[in-house]
């Protein structure tokens, strides 16, 4: 079964046809949209390397997104190409001994922050090959004068949670070409990060903002902390506060359960985060945020509090995230062995090897108070529109 025309679909619909195709369960339409992507992301690549074929200039290069690699990076991508030209990719593979430099991941996770909003804004870091991670969830002072006493030594204690990193999988797999192999390290690599970068970028959005914590990360929208009943594996949806308007009194009200801690805590909010769909963007939240100035231009995003207001297609309709951005945390990198492996798994598809690597990871906020889960779904436009109904025409002189 060959791929589609891939000169038929835009972006936009490839990554709906991918959606679709997880909503419905349909592994074999998944693998078709997934290589209809990554087929043009290849076609992206090819032809950025035909236009600087022979281009030794490390400035022009780097305007196509080509990297000047490190010695390791180079080593390990000649490698790779070595071990997937071979009769036996798997055995290559498994035989392989060098393994991804951490620097890819580096590099991969900076591309993701730079151009997604809200990977920028939360705690997101790369920890390839940890399998536990400690994290302070403490937000009162921990020093203190006098003696050392036990309750002290058990508060400190307290202030930390281990996070396991290897409780969730997340495999990102791609389809090689040989025309790809031909272009060497440089050119391969900027095909690997460009599509973990956007395979990462797809599922971590919505596991952020709505995942479930069953086999995937707990999103802001989910309850968490002590007290909370998760059903096999899955953690409760917040109820949603209902907001109607931005005002200062309003707004404040409902930042105030973001400055005290699940546990009490007092905090200090200094900034937030409002994460909502883009058609509610624009037709509830930008009327309502937006102000005429008096020279008759506006200015829109306009808060009594600074607040970073995020677009993400992931949450949905009427439905809007509120809270404290540092304080959930997602890690993620790769397994200890840091190898690609040669994936079987989609056999069906003709002339493509593919290839996987397993990524690990765990997000969640730090604690239940740190995110709101908002229905904005009646917010009103900061001025109202105002209609004449009836008109009365006069005579002149009357």
């Amino acid at each position: 079964m060959k791929s589609k025309d891939l000169k038929a679909l835009d972006r936009n619909q490839v990554m709906n046809n991918i959606r679709e195709a997880i909503s419905n369960d349909d592994e074999e339409a998944f693998a078709i949209a997934f290589t209809d992507w990554a087929d043009s992301i290849q076609e992206q690549v090819l032809n950025e390397a035909r236009g600087v074929l022979n281009a030794q200039d490390t400035t022009i290069l780097a305007t196509r997104g080509v990297r000047q690699l490190t010695s390791e990076e180079r080593d390990y991508y000649q490698a790779t190409i070595e071990a997937m030209r071979s009769s036996n990719p798997m055995q290559a593979l498994t035989d392989l001994t060098v393994v991804m430099p951490k620097t890819i991941l580096d590099q991969v996770f900076e591309d993701l922050e730079q151009n997604h909003e809200l990977l920028n804004a939360i705690s997101f870091m790369n920890t390839s090959g940890l399998v536990e991670f400690y994290r302070n969830t403490n937000t009162k002072q921990l020093a203190t004068w006098g003696q050392l006493t036990d309750t002290i030594t058990k508060e400190l204690t307290s202030g930390f949670k281990k996070v396991e990193l290897g409780q969730k999988k997340l495999s990102a797999w791609m389809p090689v070409a040989n025309s790809m192999l031909d272009l060497g390290p440089a050119w391969l690599d900027r095909y690997v990060r460009i599509v973990l970068a956007e395979a990462l970028a797809f599922g971590l959005e919505e596991a952020i903002l709505n995942g479930t914590g069953k086999d995937e990360p707990i999103g802001m929208t989910r309850q968490v902390g002590t007290g909370v009943t998760v059903t096999d594996g899955v953690y409760p949806v917040k109820t949603a506060t209902e907001v109607t308007a931005f005002d200062p009194v309003s707004y404040g009200t409902l930042l105030s359960a973001l400055a005290k801690t699940e546990k009490g805590n007092p905090r200090i909010v200094s900034n937030v985060i409002l994460v909502v769909n883009p058609t509610d963007y624009l037709t509830k939240v930008m009327p309502a945020t937006t102000i005429l100035r008096p020279d008759g231009t506006y200015a829109n995003d306009v808060l009594p509090f600074p607040t970073q207001i995020i677009q993400s297609v992931q949450m949905a309709e009427g439905k809007a995230v509120i809270g404290i951005a540092s304080k959930y945390f997602m890690g993620i990198g790769t397994q200890q062995s840091g190898k690609l492996e040669y994936s079987d798994e989609y056999k069906f598809l003709e002339d493509l090897r593919t290839y996987k690597i397993k990524l690990y990871g765990m997000g969640e906020p730090d604690d239940n108070n740190a995110f709101q889960y908002l229905d904005i779904s009646g917010v009103e436009p900061l001025v109202k529109e105002v209609k004449v109904v009836n008109t009365v025409t006069t005579k002149a002189g009357e």
